[in-house]
């Protein structure tokens, strides 16, 4: 693929990427972006020049939650037992990256399983890219709070227990944090729980501030395999999505979820509206994930799977990681299901 050219701009507050074909803006302060072609109805079908936003674990280290233990559903199988990836892994990794990216997507598993965490985050502000990070609500003091809120641009809280996630959540919105989001996964056997969560947005003052409920869906990998849940019907995922915009209770959906959303909101007189906020599975097209080592693979559940059981390096080589051909033969491939995973039946 040639070259095209591209120019980026940026400071303390935007970052802003111009071409031809391919335009986005990006407000570091309140991480609203916009992404456009030659003219703003264009929808660039991918980035031609590197992601726009990287998933990156460092640390597969999860202890789980006091008196509920790990995840059955984890797509990972993450236990106690995991790897962590080193500043210096992060740093040679970084060098590697487009600087097209604008925002790194944290895994961690338990919060102080990277002893390296804090230093990965600053080095991320240094470079003019936002971290955000995804917490269970497990020992989050006042100091590691403080430091969440000083350093990274979102927060995501999971619920497993909801007095130690809704007290996280009020922790990060006391010291002033507007994007912080609860992450839960829906399933046919966590359908009720999230009706619930959903009602103590609406009555919990510890969710007062709380930004949106994520639903996260079910992903046949790991774990959740042989945990004994089941995928949410159609309609039992409308009904909930019904109720949540009914009740004016901010929601969002991993790309995974975009063609239950679509479906649900088919017939909703602001369909339009929501449509513009609906994003499909963005693997390789204007995101990308390396796991501890530094391997990119399309998305996280992508890692080993048929295809894609060893990633590519691009650390220990001078890989050109976006134009390589695995990346385009999985680009076309996901770009001819239209966006729609071509691994899980979702």
């Amino acid at each position: 693929m040639s070259k095209v050219a591209y120019r980026l701009m940026e400071n303390s507050k935007l970052k802003i990427l111009q071409s031809e074909n391919y335009n986005y803006q990006f407000d570091k302060k309140n991480g609203m972006f916009m992404r456009w072609g030659k003219c703003i109805k264009d929808d660039p079908d991918f980035s031609p020049f590197g992601p726009e936003i990287a998933d990156i674990e460092i640390s597969t280290i999860c202890s789980g939650v006091k008196g509920v233990g790990v995840c059955k559903f984890c797509y990972k199988s993450n236990t106690p037992k995991g790897t962590y990836m080193p500043l210096g892994t992060f740093e040679r990794l970084l060098e590697k990256l487009p600087k097209t990216v604008t925002q790194i997507a944290f895994g961690i598993g338990d919060i102080e399983a990277n002893p390296d965490m804090w230093e990965i985050f600053k080095l991320c502000r240094l470079n003019g890219i936002i971290p955000n990070v995804t917490v269970n609500g497990e020992g989050i003091t006042d100091e590691i709070a403080d430091k969440l809120s000083n350093l990274c641009g979102a927060v995501a809280v999971s619920v497993y227990d909801k007095d130690k996630s809704y007290d996280t959540v009020k922790k990060l919105t006391d010291r002033g944090m507007t994007q912080v989001n609860i992450h839960f996964m829906i399933c046919e056997e966590t359908c009720d729980l999230a009706y619930e969560i959903m009602a103590d947005k609406l009555t919990d003052p510890r969710l007062a501030k709380l930004n949106a409920i994520v639903l996260l869906s079910l992903k046949p990998k790991g774990r959740a395999e042989d945990s004994g849940y089941t995928r949410l019907p159609q309609e039992k995922f409308t009904a909930l999505v019904d109720f949540a915009l009914a009740n004016k209770i901010g929601i969002g959906f991993d790309s995974c979820g975009c063609g239950k959303f679509v479906e649900a909101i088919k017939n909703s007189p602001d369909a339009e509206k929501y449509m513009q906020l609906a994003e499909p599975c963005e693997s390789g097209l204007f995101s990308s994930y390396f796991n501890t080592e530094g391997k990119f693979f399309p998305c996280s559940f992508a890692e080993g799977s048929e295809g894609w059981e060893d990633g590519i390096d691009i650390i220990h080589s001078d890989t050109d990681l976006w134009n390589s051909p695995r990346v385009i033969e999985w680009r076309n491939k996901l770009l001819g299901c239209k966006r729609s995973c071509p691994m899980y039946n979702i």
